[in-house]
């Protein structure tokens, strides 16, 4: 991995707080279970080691994960950015035209994207879709499901 990750500020220190909590609590809180469970007694049959084990490899895997996408990211200077156009980090009001509904969606990184949050990863289909247009633009967008339309009502950063 060797390629830039663009990354809003916001999602950069998520990524640190996590990273954080990841090294220090979680590890505690492992550690203490694996000490717990080897007070069972014999190891080779002994579940509740095996599974603060395997908790304890998977808190490592994503400790390490953390560390190499911010050994690569690149932090979005948002005053550098169009701010007239949906560009990531902008949040846009849309009107979907089969419905009338309006809807907000928020362009973030792919780390970053949560879409029960509005956040809507760039490398997503509708982000792609709407990357680039200005207020009162129309966006015909394919998805697996059909064909969505949207006409941007109104851009935020």
């Amino acid at each position: 991995m060797t390629d830039r990750i663009p990354m809003t500020r916001p999602g950069y220190d998520k990524l640190i707080k996590e990273l954080e909590y990841l090294k220090t609590t979680k590890r505690r809180e492992i550690a203490a279970d694996i000490a717990k469970a080897r007070a069972f007694g014999d190891l080779k049959e002994n579940a509740e080691y095996d599974a603060a084990k395997n908790n304890q490899a998977m808190n490592e895997k994503r400790i390490a994960d953390a560390e190499e996408k911010l050994a690569h990211v690149q932090i979005i200077d948002e005053s550098k950015i169009a701010k007239d156009q949906i560009l990531i980090g902008a949040t846009a009001k849309l009107k979907d035209l089969k419905n009338g509904e309006e809807l907000d969606y928020t362009i973030v990184a792919q780390d970053e994207a949560n879409f029960d949050e509005g956040k809507i990863s760039v490398t997503s289909p509708i982000a792609k879709g709407l990357l680039g247009l200005k207020e009162g633009e129309t966006a015909e967008i394919k998805i697996p499901a059909g064909t969505l339309k949207y006409k941007v009502l109104k851009i935020t950063r």
